[in-house]
């Protein structure tokens, strides 16, 4: 097959690396949107089978049918909303909200809306969001040596060394490192892992109009706005241009499938896209989808096991995730940061798109990333405006 003959081991591992990053940076998020929708401990599990199913049945088809690398994650921002917004409201209005959501997301999908819209972005604006999306992960590498010198020292000298003689493989040979330097400091907890399966739970969604407009809409703009905008500039700015309509059509198509046992959200990622999408998975781009059919895989094997993921991402130090994640955008934040830059007409609305994404800056429950590209889009517009 074509895959494994493209398969390489930075592949493997970037996938493995995007999965890993995805579920410490967030997981406890989702736990605690289940406990606040009510769930209890089946039903908490089976909101990670079903988010996991999702992720990986995406990440793995959409990515083979295009042979682009199309990653897919949960919404840290919706999430944080339904933390928010579910207190007291029953577990079936609810799941009825992630239904009426994810039908939405097919509409837009398959009615052409939301390419429509991402067309008309400027690449310079899309880099610069990206940049902006990513910058703190990369800061964050040189933030832990303040608290934690030795270890992310060693990983990023092993990084740059490997860039110059095994550049494929600089990544997975700075992770190694690592892991043996954590374990040799006792900081790898692997006796504290406790395997336990997941088993979807199902709850018949109860609709409202109520509901619609309190819970579900809100929900979809969040979605949209914080997820699958980013998600899509984050393709875009490394040169992957997937069919967009058919994408969002079929991610919203699988969420809606996958709602009843607790799926809250399937979106495009952006963060973790970029690991699958950047010069570190492969040199040669045309193969960088086997990273993203990797995370699939990844991500169904991590649904599978439910809630004892908590205790396998635990057992690993923060430092070590920090890093590995900082080190693996180095390309792809230097990458994003050339194109939003090199335009000199467009250079300062792109700088303002990367600064008001980078700055962190939220309002109404929605990501800086929106809000730094509309401010891209105002400057951009005008600038281009004809004087009177």
């Amino acid at each position: 097959m074509t895959f494994f003959k493209d398969m390489t081991l930075s592949t493997v591992f970037a996938g493995g690396v995007t999965v890993l990053v995805g579920f410490t940076s967030s997981l406890a998020l989702v736990f605690q949107a289940a406990q606040a929708s009510g769930a209890d401990a089946a039903q908490m599990a089976s909101w990670v089978w079903a988010i996991g199913l999702g992720m990986g049945v995406t990440c793995f088809g959409l990515s083979w049918r295009y042979r682009m690398p199309v990653v897919t994650a949960w919404s840290t921002s919706g999430a944080a909303m339904l933390i928010i917004s579910v207190q007291g409201v029953p577990m079936a209005e609810v799941i009825a909200a992630f239904v009426m959501s994810s039908l939405l997301v097919c509409l837009v999908g398959f009615s052409g809306l939301f390419e429509r819209f991402m067309d008309r972005v400027p690449l310079p604006l899309a880099a610069g969001m990206l940049a902006g999306v990513l910058l703190r992960l990369g800061l964050d590498v040189f933030v832990v040596m303040s608290t934690q010198l030795l270890l992310p020292l060693v990983m990023v000298l092993a990084y740059l060394l490997s860039m110059r003689w095994w550049p494929r493989y600089a990544v997975v040979l700075a992770m190694l490192i690592g892991g043996g330097l954590a374990a040799w400091q006792g900081q790898v907890h692997l006796q504290d892992i406790d395997w336990q399966w997941a088993h979807p739970v199902w709850v018949t969604p109860s609709f409202s109009w109520a509901g619609f407009i309190s819970l579900a809409l809100p929900f979809f703009i969040v979605n949209m706005a914080s997820q699958n905008i980013p998600g899509v500039a984050s393709m875009r700015a490394n040169h992957f241009h997937p069919p967009l309509s058919p994408v969002i059509g079929w991610i919203g198509v699988v969420n809606l499938v996958l709602a009843p046992f607790g799926a809250f959200s399937v979106n495009l990622a952006a963060i973790t896209a970029a690991i699958c999408a950047g010069p570190e998975a492969h040199q040669d781009p045309s193969k960088r989808y086997t990273a993203a059919m990797s995370a699939g895989v990844f991500y169904l094997m991590s649904g599978l096991a439910g809630a004892s993921m908590v205790s396998v991402f635990a057992a690993f130090p923060k430092a070590l995730v920090t890093v590995i994640a900082g080190i693996a955008l180095f390309g792809t934040i230097a990458n994003a940061m050339a194109t939003a830059l090199q335009d000199v007409q467009q250079r300062q609305a792109a700088f303002i798109t990367f600064a008001v994404t980078a700055s962190g800056f939220s309002l109404w429950g929605i990501s800086s990333a929106f809000w730094g590209l509309v401010a891209g889009l105002v400057a951009w517009t005008l600038a281009h405006k004809p004087a009177p």
